[in-house]
């Protein structure tokens, strides 16, 4: 089947986050969303009919998992990523970032030092904060227009912090790195050495680009899996993300347990009966609009780097390996963060993310969704690159006025 990811589907008045607050967040009404990390594409049809069928049916009574949901969870990660998980393993929940806060007051009491790798996905450093544990940052490193991970700062982070837990971003929002193997197992030493517990977002972990391979966390060794939390859901893949259902692999029984636990306490035993039957379509009929999904994204890809190597070079794209986001480094705009916003947001009428939101790393930046049709990715690029010619228009007037 030939999926059509040209077509505009109008999210107006749906309570979409991303296109029905523009007011909410000081935005031109006309302005173009790409900021927050959901795509403007229809799911596979196979999960909305599986969805029509649940609706039809009519009832919508208590659901949980059960053996059916885990084969199609499990066998998606088997088939793509040569990882076998255990059914048992499995934990259901509403959602990446509730789970990464729960974990945080399960395995980690206040004060502890907790690590993440800015410029990073930014709800890592609000459940820190927020749970009153230390926030311990180990920068990425930006040199070449390549990030990598600094590992001798980052041993020296944990001992300093006294850090007991890291949360480890795989593939990694927003810089777009997907973590070779050998960098997974250098970071795996470090923290097996300091009995640092890793949680392992790999939310994104379907989208590499060619030339790259996804490593799941849990995949390195029997030590790595025993001292990790795999956190994964069908809501960036499949753009789900409203269903509210995640996939969380503890390997450890015993932090499997006191992770379950931790969720009774705070009464989150049931799962949305839609997000299951959502999700256990998407694993099990998914797969080919996914590859068709991935090469369409390619194509957006390419007019993004066309755009910043022909018509603004003071964009620089960092090339991405995985997800669906660009990271745009616009230092060379010389323009402080809010100007930044301003100019994307006010003068080109096109929303995207500051880098900022994900820490002071990302200042200069700003983080662009290639999730929508061509046609929306043309014209945004088509309005920065002329409101960026009127600006330098404006300014040049300016400095013949002067006598610059």
């Amino acid at each position: 089947m030939q999926y059509n990811f040209d077509k505009l589907i109008n999210r107006n008045n749906t309570w979409s986050i991303k296109h029905d607050f523009k007011k909410e967040y000081n935005k031109p009404d006309d302005v173009l969303p790409l900021w927050v990390a959901d795509m403007d594409f229809q799911s596979p049809e196979g999960v909305r009919k599986a969805l029509e069928n649940a609706v039809s049916h009519g009832v919508f009574g208590y659901t949980k998992a059960d053996e059916k949901y885990y084969r199609a969870v499990c066998n998606w990660y088997s088939s793509r990523f040569h990882w076998t998980p255990e059914y048992e393993w499995l934990v259901c929940t509403p959602g990446v970032v509730f789970a990464l806060s729960m974990a945080l007051r399960t395995f980690t009491k206040e004060g502890d030092g907790v690590v993440i790798q800015p410029p990073v996905y930014h709800p890592f450093e609000r459940a820190i904060l927020r749970n009153n544990r230390k926030l311990a940052a180990n920068p990425l490193v930006l040199r070449d227009g390549h990030y990598k991970m600094d590992l001798e700062q980052l041993e020296k982070t944990i001992v300093e912090n006294n850090a007991s837990l890291m949360i480890l971003c795989n593939p990694h929002n927003p810089v777009g790195r997907v973590w070779t193997r050998e960098e997974l197992e250098s970071l795996s030493r470090i923290c097996l050495k300091y009995n640092v517990f890793v949680i392992s977002d790999e939310i994104h972990g379907d989208f590499v680009w060619p030339g790259h391979v996804q490593t799941p966390y849990a995949s390195l060794s029997e030590d790595a899996a025993s001292h990790c939390m795999i956190c994964t859901a069908p809501s960036k893949t499949f753009n789900l993300a409203g269903l509210q259902t995640s996939n969380i692999f503890i390997p450890n029984p015993v932090m499997r347990r006191r992770f379950a636990s931790a969720l009774l306490d705070v009464g989150q035993e049931n799962i949305n009966r839609m997000g299951l039957i959502a999700c256990e379509a998407a694993y099990r009929d998914g797969a080919e609009w996914l590859e068709q999904l991935i090469s369409y994204l390619h194509g957006n890809l390419e007019l993004l780097r066309d755009f910043t190597q022909t018509r603004m070079p003071e964009i620089k794209l960092i090339e991405p390996e995985g997800t669906y986001l660009a990271w745009l480094d616009c230092r060379s705009m010389n323009m402080s963060d809010d100007e930044l916003e301003h100019f994307f947001s006010q003068k080109a009428h096109v929303w995207l993310d500051p880098g900022v939101h994900s820490g002071s790393f990302g200042s200069g930046f700003m983080r662009f969704n290639l999730g929508s049709p061509r046609s929306v990715i043309k014209e945004a690029l088509s309005r920065i690159g002329d409101a960026w010619d009127s600006q330098k228009n404006k300014t040049a007037e300016k400095g013949e006025q002067y006598g610059i």
